[in-house]
C-alpha cells in the first residue's frame, strides 16, 4: 500500500501543462488590475489560441455560452514563491490569513481562475482569438484551460463569505482635467470605451489598502493599453491629470 501511495505521489509531481492560449489585455502592470473579474465591464481583451489542434474544432459551439472560465498561471509573480499566511486586502492589508482562504497570487501552485464575458471570435494573424470583456488579467498571462460558465451549477445563490460578503463599495468622485479631456479625444477612437474604462478602474480605488487612510493628496500612475494615466486623489476626490502615450 505504501508503495502505491509513493507511485501516485510521484505521478502527480510530474504533471506539466503547456499554455493553450495567451491573454491580450489592456492591463500592462499588476497595479490597477481589479481584484475580481466583472467589476470593470469596460475592460476588453482577447484570448489568442496557441494550440496545434484546429482552432475551429476546439471552439465549436462555444457561442452557446455567454461567459467562460479561464484557468491561468500567475506568471508575473510565480518566481516570488509563496507563504502559508498572506495579507488579504479585504482585511485591511495588515492582518494575515491562510493562503487557501484567499485568492492571493502567491500560491503553492501559481494557478488562478477567472470568469469573463464572451463577446465573439476574431482573428489575430493566423490564430483565432476569443473576444472577452470584464477581465482582470495581466497582459501576456498564459491560459492553461478554457471552460464554459454554467449558470445552474456555477452560481450558488446560497453561498456565503464572511471575509468578502459583497463587492467593496468605495465611493470616489472622478473628474478629468481639461488637459486629460483633450488627450482623451485623440485616444478614444483607438480604444473602445476608454473614458468609461478609466473611470471604472479608478472607481475600484487601486491604491494599496494601507494608503486609503491617508488623507493627504497622493499622485499615482498606471499603464492601460499603451497609455500612461496619471491621477491624484485626496480623500474621495480623484482627478485624472493626463492620458499620454508611452
Amino acid at each position: 500500500m505504501a508503495s502505491n501511495e509513493s507511485n501516485s505521489a510521484t505521478t502527480l509531481a510530474e504533471f506539466s501543462f503547456a499554455p493553450v492560449a495567451i491573454v491580450h489585455s489592456p492591463y500592462k502592470q499588476k497595479f490597477a488590475i481589479p481584484r475580481q473579474p466583472g467589476l470593470v465591464t469596460a475592460a476588453h481583451g482577447k484570448i489568442e489560441l496557441l494550440m496545434d489542434a484546429p482552432h475551429q474544432q476546439v471552439l465549436r459551439d462555444i457561442e452557446q455560452h455567454s461567459h467562460l472560465w479561464l484557468i491561468f498561471v500567475f506568471h508575473a509573480t510565480a518566481e516570488h514563491g509563496w507563504k502559508p499566511l498572506v495579507k488579504a486586502p479585504r482585511l485591511g492589508g495588515n492582518k494575515k490569513t491562510g493562503v487557501f482562504a484567499t485568492r492571493s497570487t502567491f500560491r503553492p501552485n501559481p494557478i488562478g481562475m477567472s470568469v469573463v464575458k464572451f463577446d465573439g471570435i476574431s482573428k489575430m494573424g493566423q490564430n483565432l482569438a476569443l473576444d472577452v470583456s470584464g477581465l482582470d488579467l495581466l497582459d501576456g498571462t498564459p491560459i492553461i484551460d478554457i471552460k464554459p460558465y454554467i449558470p445552474y451549477s456555477d452560481s450558488i445563490t446560497s453561498a456565503t463569505s464572511i471575509m468578502a460578503p459583497s463587492a467593496e463599495s468605495t465611493v470616489i468622485d472622478i473628474e478629468f482635467s481639461d488637459g486629460a479631456k483633450q488627450q482623451l479625444q485623440h485616444c478614444s477612437t483607438q480604444y473602445r470605451d476608454l473614458p468609461l474604462f478609466i473611470e471604472q478602474v479608478l472607481s475600484q480605488d487601486p491604491r494599496p489598502a494601507y494608503k486609503k487612510t491617508n488623507l493627504q493628496c497622493q499622485e499615482y500612475g498606471m499603464s492601460l493599453y499603451d497609455l500612461n494615466i496619471r491621477w491624484q486623489i485626496q480623500e474621495n476626490q480623484c482627478l485624472v491629470l493626463s492620458v499620454e502615450k508611452h
